[in-house]
C-alpha cells in the first residue's frame, strides 16, 4: 500500500500545488481518491500508471475534487483501454458522470460504471473494503476508510515440525488457511498458526469540519489524510465553508491514535506551510503537510 499525493491544495491550482487527488497503490491496483482538475497531468509526472487505476472514490461535487475526470476518462481511452473503471461519490455523483461522458464528439473505448453511496456503505472488493461516512461539509461530502482484511497469524515453524509437517507445499497450505494430512492425521491451520493479524488501514477525510464521525472512522488507522485548509488564526472563516483548521485535524488524529497524520486542501494563501506544521505537530506529533508528489509506503502494523 503506497500512497502519492497527486495534488495536496484547496479550492483552486497554485504555483506550488494542485488541487486535490491521491493514488493508493495496491497488489496489481491503483485506487484513487478525488480527481481535481489537472490530475493526469500530475499522473504523468508521478510513478502511478494511470491506466492500473481501477477504481475512484469522489469525496464531493466542488469543482477541485472531480473537475479531473473527464480528461482522465478520456486518455485512458485514447490508451487503448479496455477494462472498465468504476467511480464511487456521493449523491449526484452518477449523474454528473454520465454527463461528462457526453462532453464534446467523445465515445469512451471502455464501460465506465458510477455508483452514488449512501454514508455509511460499505463497497467490499475481496481482500479489502472501502466504508465511506458522511462528512461535515457545505454540500454532502463522504469520507473513506481503506481497510485490508485481516491477515492470517504468523506460522510456528517448529510447531509445524513437531506435528510432522514436512516443510513445502504443506506449510503453504497451512498458511492460506487449507487444512493437510500427514500420517493420517489432519492438521488445521489453528495448530499451526498464531491469531489474525489485522490489515493496514488508510482513512480520508475529504472537506470537512472536525466530524465525530470521522474520528470514530479513523480509528487507529494506520495513516489518516485530513483537511487542514487553514490554520487557527482562521477558524471561522474554516468553520462557515466547512473545512478544518491544522489543529482540528491534529486533535482528530489524536482522538483516533491513528499513526500518522497528513495534511492535505491547503488554501493557495499559504506558500509557506511550516505555520499549519507546527500547529499540528503541538497537538499530535506525528503530522506532516504533504506536498504534490510525496510518497508514504503504509506498513503492516506490529
Amino acid at each position: 500500500m503506497r500512497i502519492v499525493f497527486l495534488g495536496t491544495g484547496g479550492t483552486y491550482p497554485s504555483k506550488l500545488r494542485n488541487v486535490t487527488s491521491i493514488a493508493v497503490q495496491m497488489p496489481g491496483e491503483v485506487l484513487m481518491f478525488d480527481c481535481g482538475e489537472g490530475t493526469q497531468r500530475q499522473l504523468m509526472r508521478s510513478p502511478v500508471s494511470f491506466m492500473k487505476i481501477k477504481k475512484i472514490f469522489i469525496s464531493h461535487l466542488h469543482a477541485d475534487h472531480f473537475l479531473g475526470l473527464p480528461g482522465l476518462i478520456q486518455s485512458m481511452s485514447l490508451n487503448g483501454r479496455e477494462d472498465e473503471l468504476l467511480i464511487f461519490g456521493p449523491r449526484g455523483l452518477k449523474e454528473n458522470v454520465d454527463a461528462m461522458l457526453s462532453l464534446g464528439y467523445f465515445k469512451s473505448g471502455f464501460e465506465v460504471i458510477s455508483r452514488d453511496l449512501r454514508p455509511g456503505a460499505v463497497v467490499d472488493f475481496g481482500d479489502y473494503r472501502v466504508k465511506s461516512v458522511q462528512a461535515d461539509h457545505s454540500i454532502p461530502a463522504l469520507a473513506f476508510s481503506l481497510e485490508e482484511k485481516a491477515r492470517p497469524g504468523k506460522f510456528d515453524v517448529k510447531r509445524a515440525k513437531a506435528l510432522g509437517i514436512p516443510e513445502g507445499p504443506m506449510f503453504r497450505r497451512l498458511q492460506e488457511g487449507k487444512v493437510v494430512t500427514v500420517q493420517g492425521k489432519r492438521v488445521t491451520p489453528g495448530m499451526v498458526l498464531g491469531k489474525p493479524r489485522r490489515g493496514r488501514k488508510m482513512v480520508y477525510s475529504g472537506d470537512t469540519k472536525p466530524s465525530d464521525r470521522i474520528t470514530a472512522l479513523a480509528n487507529r488507522a494506520d495513516v489518516l489524510i485530513h483537511d487542514c485548509t487553514v490554520d487557527s488564526s482562521h477558524d471561522q472563516l474554516a468553520f462557515d465553508f466547512g473545512h478544518s483548521t491544522a489543529a482540528q485535524a491534529a486533535t482528530v488524529a489524536k482522538n483516533a491514535k491513528v499513526r500518522m497524520l497528513f495534511l492535505v486542501h491547503v488554501s493557495p494563501r499559504y506558500e509557506d506551510a511550516s505555520v499549519l506544521e507546527n500547529e499540528a505537530r503541538r497537538i499530535f506529533k506525528n503530522s506532516v503537510v504533504a506536498h504534490d508528489l510525496s510518497e508514504y509506503n503504509v506498513k503492516y502494523p506490529d
